[in-house]
């Protein structure tokens, strides 16, 4: 059975209050920002700051004061890029991959307590249905994407002739106003 209008309504209202709560902790946690940086660089040999800039949607210039942040307390290296001498490629110390895995259990312990009242299939539930949503949102972008790039005619609409253009054969998509 498919959802109705209301119970889509009430998942959305849901998820926005969930997400709406994680971002309010998230800008009121110290440790929030650079842990984005570092959990970027796991597993990278290096990255770009506009690579990182790029992955966590946000401006250069604060990626930068970042990674400035972070050098200085050990937990990740600048070094130049052999490929360009002009850019800077930022990696993992030893102490930053410590860090990040701590930050990481930390935050585990949190969603611990969140669903401390859970049994195991709610929780399995729960992530099996946020993935598939994860993978639902990103296949329904991408047919957006799709239909956005062709051209009208190709969905069965007729080419309508531009006003004044003779014989000279010239058309455009047909509108729908």
């Amino acid at each position: 059975m498919r959802p109705t209008r209301t119970d889509v309504e009430r998942m959305v209202v849901a998820l926005f209050t969930l997400n709406a709560g994680l971002d309010r902790a998230r800008r009121q946690s110290p440790g929030a920002a650079r842990l984005s940086v570092l959990q970027a660089l796991l597993g990278r040999e290096g990255a770009h700051p506009s690579d990182l800039a790029e992955a966590l949607q946000v401006s250069p210039s604060l990626v930068t004061r970042h990674v400035q942040a972070l050098e200085e307390e050990g937990l990740v290296a600048v070094s130049q890029d052999p490929a360009d001498h002009r850019s800077c490629l930022v990696s993992l110390t030893p102490t930053g991959c410590e860090e990040v895995r701590r930050l990481q259990q930390l935050g585990v312990a949190r969603f611990e307590s969140f669903v401390a009242s859970w049994d195991a299939a709610e929780v399995v539930a729960f992530t099996r249905l946020l993935e598939k949503l994860e993978v639902d949102k990103h296949e329904a972008g991408e047919r957006a994407r799709r239909r956005s790039r062709r051209p009208r005619w190709a969905d069965g609409e007729p080419a309508r002739r531009v006003p004044g253009s003779g014989d000279r054969g010239t058309h455009v998509e047909a509108s729908t106003s």
